[in-house]
Formats: structure tokens, C-alpha cells, sequence
């Protein structure tokens, strides 16, 4: 590669004294092939992180295959060092948070019972619902789902414990997802659940396998970045949306209301709940009030003292042991104190003949699948990286997805709905100490204990209760002081926010994702489409040229407009440029004649930010290049990138404005322009313009 340099004359800051000193021009880099273009995009797009370095460290042989096991397995990572105090520590973790799986995957059941979503499961000639005179009660589809979702913190459980990166987080079924499935499978399903509840159990399962093929294919194609779309603005806003859905849903349960509403927006919602005024019933509303209170007490106290946190964790199910006892001990059914009935005990068979691969209704179920499957994967993926900066160790992203693909794949065909992996769980499961993810393992060894041995003993527990347990899981879910951040540090971001809240409580969980999407989506085309232009000004007693509407200091240089584009230039963007730096022309033209200073001479564009440029751009270079021409002026550029000055040099753009007019720094333009342009060499004062696109 040839460098040439060229001695210009520099007009010195303060005494106007010159001064010579050598200016290097921007090469030409040299060409490319095609493949090599190619390979180096596609390596930084789907391999940043380099995944491959501990592989390729180890020698060829049988230390490289221990290597690639070790990439395929996380579990081989931490094994060959697990000890007995680890183990301890796991153990602890495990079975605080199973003790908070339990109640919680209870409580979802409830949740998703009140929705002609919840499929049926049954056991080999001995079916676990049956339909009397085709009426389905409330009672049977919250049976139905109990087994679906607590299974979800069992064999999920034990795959992400063996393909999972993540130290701290626990897996399980949420209420968000529960209440998803419900509003996107319930109302556009063919079939009733009182009609055909075999369906909506087929429709929930091939819901997750899709789930969980999309999250593994994501993971297996290194396409992990596709979920950073999914802005933490518009997670915040549609994760309290739904918590508030959920939220008031529990006034059903709370009032012992016989029949409720399955949309699931607000107005909706306060019909339902007031058209029932007759059915109020105050005994489960006073039993409830009572666990939400308790509840909301011992999550203050482990606010307020970290080291007893145990008390959140064990409230949950303490509330579940006094409350059934209590039924059970008054009669509650005598108080007109609703319960979930009978349950009958053990782990659910194989679902993998209920997936329906080739039917009507396969795209529902995909449409769904892939939905939720990306909300779980951003949710999921942010707890991860979280905790795993807080513990300073690092979590692949893209081993994640395929962990949560494989778990929910492998859910799919044994009875299990999507699992994802709630805040509140994985806090808890490092709070309690956890060392690896064997804390998972453990989790589902207690939960299939429980599956197996425990179960009956649910048959007394209050639906007020569960309703307890969702509306105080849902307060922690609404981030209140997330939003207020957004508010202080990026009102676009806040507005987003509130857009997919509002989607989400006054229309429906799929309008407020739809609004989330749209409105994401709209900026990125903007801030595209409408790329920011600067004007630069010269700080005085050096060579820096810095934005004027930030540097007070900051002049303009006489006869120069020096302008600094922020972004890519492409065909989106290229017809909008054009017109913008002839406007800045233009009104700096107008600006000059105003204060009677130097006339414009040239034009600087600073292309230090434009990293890419299009055919479109190239030739709106050109485009430009001639329309100042017709106007006496003069182009140059400032610090093009390597790819722009091949982008040029191949469009014979760059002969077009002439190689000499090509500059390593916006100070070497300006110089070269005065002295080639004959240019007064004396500062002047131009005021900026107010508004800066």
C-alpha cells in the first residue's frame, strides 16, 4: 500500500502565523475477493465472541474431542471439579426454589384454567378428566393444567441442567407465558375445551416443540443478536401489561365469581367482574386478603434484611399448607370456599403422538410457538447475562437458546407447556447459594417427589389462595422504577414503554406485542431513514473539530461548513442526505450574509460515523458533487473508512471529486481549503443553527 504526503500550509490558532506540517492522504485499501468479503461479515455477525478459541487452544486428538464435549455440554465444565460443598450448597438452593415451584406452578394451573386453552392429559386407560354431559368445570381444567405446568419444573429442569451456561438460573413455568398461551391458542382454536379439550392440549404441546425448535435453531445458527430487537423498553412495558392482566384476573378467585371472561383486556374485565356483583362472595375475598397480605409482608421483610430471604421463599407454600388445612378443617366448600378438587399422583406420560405436525391447525400452534419462544428467550437471556456480571463469568448466548430449545423440545413430548426462567425464581435460587446448575436437577427431583407422593394432599387447597400467591408474584413482575429510568434517561425509549402497556391492558397481549414490534420497528427505519447531521466548528488552541450545539467554544471556520454524518449511507437514507446538506448550505449561506463574514467556499462532510455506504450513496456523493459545483463550491471528505474509500474508488466517485480532496482529518480539509481556495484565515462567530437534525 503506497501512503503519500503532502505539505500543505496550516493557519496557526492564535497569532495567524503559518506553519507547515505534513498531511497524510487516505489510501485505497486493496481489493477483496468476494469470498473474503463475504467469510469476514458473515465470522463478525454470527461468531463476535469467538466461540470457538477454547476448541482450537487444545491440540488435535483426544484433548480437542474433551474440548468440543465441553462446548457441546456445559455440565462437563464444572463436573470434573464438583465437590461435596458444592453439592450442599446446590441441594439448599434446589429445594428452596422447588418449595417455591411447587405453590407457583399450582397457581399458574389456576391461572391458565380460566382460559379454553388448558389441555387434556391423560394416563394410559385411566384418563385423568373426564366429561360429564360435556360440561368441563373450572376444577377440571385447573387438574388438567397442574400436571401440564408443575411438569414444566421437572424434566425441563433436569435438560437445562445438563446443556445450561447459566450458574443462577432456575427454569420453570410463568404466569406471563401461561396467560399468552391462553389469549393467543384460546380464542382462534376450532374447538372448545368443552367440545374437544384433546385439542387444546395437542395445540399447547406443539406450541412449545415449535417453541423450542425455533430457540434452538436461533442458538444452532449463531442468530442469537435477532433477539436484541426486542428492546428492554419493550419488555418492561408488556411484562407489566400482562402482570396487570393476570393481576386483575385474580378477582375471580379473590370473589369466588362462577363464571369470568376469557379476554383478557381491562374494560373486559371490570364487565365480568361487575356484572357478577350478585355472586361477591366475601368468605374467600377475606381468606384471600388475608394471604396477600402475609405474602406482601414477608417480601417487605426480605427487602429490608437480604439475609432473610428464606421467609419470601418459604411464604408461598406456607400459605398453601395453612390455607388447606384451614379449608380442611372448617369445611370450606360448606362457606362456598372454592378448592381444586381432587388430584390424582405421578409423573405425565409421553405427549409426542399429541403433536400435531401436519394439521390444520400447525400454524396456530407455530405462530404461537415462535412468539412466545422469543419473549422467553429475551427475558431468559437478560436474567443470564445479569447475574453472570455480578459473579464476573461469562454466559455464550447462543448456548443458552439452544439449552432453552432442547428443554422446551423435550417438554413438548412429555406433557409440559413452556418453560422459561422467571426473575423471581433465579433470584432466589442464587440468594440461597447455588454453585452450578445442578440446582435445577435437584429442583425437579423434589417437584417429581412431589408429583408422585404429594399431590392428594391439594385436593383442600383454596382457589383464593393461588390468587394470593399470582396477584403478589405479579406486583414484583410490574417494574416501576425501570420505567421511571426510562422516563430520566430516554423518553423514546419511556414512550415505547408505555405504548406496549397500554397494547397490553386496554386491547390484548397480542395487540400489545403487535404495538411493541410496530413501534420498535418504526424507530429503527427512522433513525435509518432520517440519519442526525452535525455542524462542527474548530475549538480554538487546537486541531479538534467538535460539534457547535455542544462546544460553546466551538467557530466556525470562515468559507468552510464543516458537517458530520451519523450513520450508514444507504438507499434509504441517500435522497434525504442530499437535501439535508443543501438546507445546511443553504441556511449557512444566509447566515454569513446576516453577519457580513467570509462567503462559503466549501463543504466538509466528516465521514468518520458513516461506517457503509450503498450504490445509492456513492451516487448521491456524486449528486452532490455537482450541485456544488453549479453552486462554486467545493467538496471534500474527512476520515472515510477503508470499505468507503473502496466503495468509491470502484463507482468512480472518487475521480469525481478528485483523491486530492480526500483527507485523513476534518483539520487537514480545512487547511488544504484555505490555502487552496484562497480563504481568509481569521475565526469567525456563526451562530448555529437551534435545531439540530
Amino acid at each position: 500500500m503506497v501512503v503519500v504526503q503532502q505539505v500543505i500550509d496550516v493557519p496557526a490558532a492564535d497569532d495567524g502565523a503559518r506553519q507547515r506540517r505534513p498531511a497524510v492522504r487516505v489510501p485505497v485499501p486493496p481489493p477483496r475477493s468476494l469470498l473474503s468479503t463475504a467469510g469476514a461479515k458473515l465470522k463478525e455477525t454470527l461468531f463476535p465472541d469467538d466461540p470457538f478459541r477454547a476448541v482450537a487452544r487444545e491440540p488435535a486428538g483426544r484433548r480437542r474431542a474433551l474440548a468440543v464435549l465441553r462446548y457441546l455440554l456445559p455440565c462437563l465444565d464444572w463436573l470434573p471439579s464438583y465437590s461435596f460443598a458444592k453439592l450442599r450448597s446446590d441441594v439448599v438452593s434446589g429445594v428452596t426454589i422447588a418449595s417455591l415451584a411447587v405453590p407457583q406452578g399450582i397457581s399458574y394451573a389456576r391461572l391458565a384454567g380460566l382460559d379454553p386453552v388448558i389441555g387434556l392429559c391423560e394416563y394410559p386407560c385411566q384418563p385423568l378428566y373426564r366429561a360429564t354431559n360435556n360440561v368441563t368445570t373450572d376444577r377440571t381444567l385447573s387438574l388438567i393444567a397442574y400436571y401440564c405446568i408443575t411438569d414444566s419444573s421437572f424434566v425441563p429442569a433436569l435438560v437445562y441442567a445438563a446443556l445450561g451456561s447459566s450458574r443462577e438460573l432456575a427454569v420453570g413455568s410463568t404466569a406471563v407465558i401461561s396467560l399468552l398461551f391462553a389469549s393467543m391458542l384460546g380464542p382462534a382454536a376450532a374447538a372448545s375445551p368443552v367440545e374437544d379439550p384433546a385439542l387444546y392440549a395437542s395445540l399447547a404441546f406443539t406450541a412449545t416443540f415449535f417453541a423450542g425448535a425455533f430457540q434452538a435453531a436461533l442458538g444452532v445458527l449463531r442468530l442469537g443478536f435477532l433477539i436484541d430487537f426486542l428492546s428492554h423498553a419493550a419488555i418492561v412495558g408488556f411484562m407489566g401489561g400482562a402482570a396487570t392482566v393476570v393481576a386483575l384476573q385474580q378477582l375471580r378467585g379473590f370473589l369466588g365469581l362462577p363464571h369470568f371472561t376469557h379476554a383478557t383486556d381491562l374494560p373486559a374485565v371490570m364487565r365480568s367482574v361487575f356484572s357478577q356483583s350478585g355472586h361477591w362472595l366475601w368468605q374467600p375475598f377475606l381468606l384471600g386478603a388475608c394471604l396477600f397480605v402475609f405474602l406482601q409482608i414477608t417480601r417487605y421483610i426480605s427487602k429490608r434484611r437480604p439475609n432473610l430471604f428464606w421467609i419470601s421463599v418459604a411464604a408461598p407454600l406456607a400459605s398453601i399448607v395453612v390455607s388447606t388445612l384451614l379449608v380442611y378443617l372448617i369445611n370450606g366448600e360448606k362457606y362456598s370456599i372454592q378448592t381444586i378438587g381432587s388430584v390424582k399422583k405421578g409423573i405425565n406420560p409421553l405427549s409426542i403422538k399429541s403433536l400435531l405436525l401436519s394439521s390444520p391447525h400447525t400454524w396456530l400452534a407455530a405462530r404461537t410457538g415462535i412468539i412466545t419462544g422469543i419473549i422467553s428467550l429475551a427475558e431468559g437471556s437478560a436474567v443470564a447475562r445479569s447475574f453472570a456480571m455480578a459473579k464476573n463469568y461469562h454466559v455464550d448466548g447462543n448456548k443458552e437458546m439452544i439449552a432453552f430449545g432442547a428443554m422446551n423440545m423435550a417438554g413438548s413430548c412429555t406433557s409440559c407447556y413452556l418453560t422459561a426462567s422467571p426473575f423471581s425464581r433465579s433470584a432466589v435460587n442464587r440468594d440461597a447459594g447455588c454453585r452450578t446448575a445442578a440446582s435445577n436437577a435437584v429442583m425437579a427431583v423434589a417437584v417429581a417427589a412431589t408429583l408422585l407422593f404429594l399431590t392428594p394432599l391439594f385436593r383442600h387447597t383454596p382457589q383464593a389462595a393461588l390468587s394470593a400467591i399470582i396477584t403478589s408474584a405479579m406486583l414484583g413482575v410490574i417494574d416501576v422504577r425501570a420505567a421511571a429510568r426510562l422516563a430520566r434517561v430516554d423518553r423514546v425509549d419511556f414512550c415505547v414503554c408505555v405504548a406496549t402497556f397500554l397494547g397490553v391492558v386496554f386491547r390484548s397481549i397480542d395487540v400489545g406485542l403487535v404495538v411493541a414490534v410496530g413501534v420498535l420497528v418504526l424507530r429503527i427505519l427512522l433513525a435509518v431513514a432520517r440519519p442526525r447531521t452535525t455542524a462542527l466548528g474548530k475549538v480554538p488552541g487546537s486541531t479538534a473539530y467538535r460539534r457547535m450545539d455542544q462546544y460553546a467554544m466551538a467557530q466556525a471556520t470562515p468559507g468552510v461548513l464543516v458537517l458530520r454524518v451519523d450513520s450508514p449511507i444507504c438507499f434509504a437514507n441517500a435522497s434525504y442526505l442530499r437535501e439535508r446538506v443543501s438546507r445546511w448550505v443553504d441556511d449557512h449561506e444566509d447566515r454569513i450574509r446576516a453577519c457580513g463574514g467570509e462567503s462559503l467556499r466549501c463543504v466538509v462532510l466528516d465521514m468518520g460515523a458513516v461506517t457503509s455506504i450503498d450504490s445509492s450513496g456513492t451516487g448521491m456523493l456524486e449528486d452532490l458533487k455537482r450541485s456544488l459545483d453549479r453552486r462554486s463550491l467545493q467538496i471534500a471528505l474527512a476520515n472515510p473508512g477503508s470499505e468507503i474509500m473502496r466503495k468509491l474508488d470502484k463507482s468512480k466517485v472518487l475521480q469525481i471529486i478528485g483523491d486530492e480532496w480526500i483527507f485523513l482529518t476534518v483539520a487537514d480539509a480545512s487547511d488544504y481549503a484555505h490555502r487552496n481556495c484562497k480563504i481568509a484565515t481569521t475565526l469567525q462567530t456563526v451562530v448555529p443553527p437551534d435545531e439540530m437534525v
